[in-house]
């Protein structure tokens, strides 16, 4: 779990991250920047990162419930679940499940669901066999394999070490039971009841969740407002310069429209 205090009596912000990253990878870019107007929290999900262990028994709903259950250890009452690509069904099912604990949704960079057309049902069918398959490869060949991905998107070489080092801490297993889950996962019958302020943030250059999935997602939430960044699937990371102001925004936006921020606050 990951804290930044945030101004006396700010707005809670938990943050919930993607398929195969942890807290750090995903939002190491958007603490600073949204501590100085929110309390955040920020965990890692079952089998990921230091998360708790639970092999292949990984189910979305229990990261939900996971999500009020550290709002609980943190004494916090109501918060705005921010989540990005796993983490927007995440936060989707937090507040389907708490609906008394959500004051507001950011989603980024995630959909509805992730099979639609037919080569998100192809993807999707393999990715946990493939994911899963690599538990069994030798490990000095996923390091280089690690290395080689990790390269291609990192100039800075402390902050590749950095990277795979995060990276090795995740559990295979739970990773592609992980995988299995997000592929069946869809919020098409009840993301329509969704009666909190909500807001989008849509990847315009995103490959893995296509601009439109992401499009009719904010589409299907009533008043949900979008704010698009010119980035793919890793700009939270790769190209956090141009993410995190927009992230920050939404947020903001979120807050003031559920009442949990004052309007007058000041802008990072």
């Amino acid at each position: 779990m990951r804290e930044v205090a945030g101004p006396p009596g700010a707005p809670t912000v938990i943050l919930l991250h993607g398929l195969g990253a942890n807290a750090d990878l995903n939002w190491f870019p958007s603490f600073g920047p949204l501590g100085r107007q929110f309390h955040v929290l920020a965990l890692d999900h079952r089998g990921h990162g230091q998360g708790i262990r639970v092999g292949a028994r990984f189910r979305l709903a229990d990261c939900a419930d996971d999500v009020v259950a550290l709002a609980d250890v943190c004494g916090v009452d109501r918060f705005v679940a921010v989540g990005y690509s796993m983490g927007g069904p995440i936060a989707q099912l937090t507040w389907h499940r708490h609906r008394d604990r959500v004051a507001g949704l950011v989603l980024c960079a995630t959909s509805r669901d992730f099979r639609g057309g037919p080569r998100e049902r192809v993807v999707f069918s393999v990715l946990p066999g493939i994911v899963a398959a690599a538990q069994f490869t030798p490990l000095a060949l996923r390091q280089q394999l690690m290395r080689r991905v990790v390269s291609e998107r990192e100039e800075d070489p402390p902050t590749r070490r950095w990277a795979m080092r995060e990276l090795r801490r995740s559990d295979p297993a739970s990773l592609a039971s992980a995988a299995g889950a997000l592929g069946r996962f869809s919020s098409r019958e009840w993301i329509g009841e969704v009666d909190v302020p909500t807001a989008v943030v849509l990847t315009l250059r995103d490959q893995a969740v296509p601009p439109h999935r992401q499009q009719k997602l904010a589409d299907a939430i009533p008043g949900a407002q979008v704010f698009p960044v010119d980035g793919d699937h890793l700009v939270c990371a790769i190209g956090w310069r141009r993410f995190v102001p927009v992230l920050v925004d939404a947020c903001r936006s979120v807050a003031k429209r559920a009442g949990v921020i004052q309007k007058g606050a000041p802008a990072v």
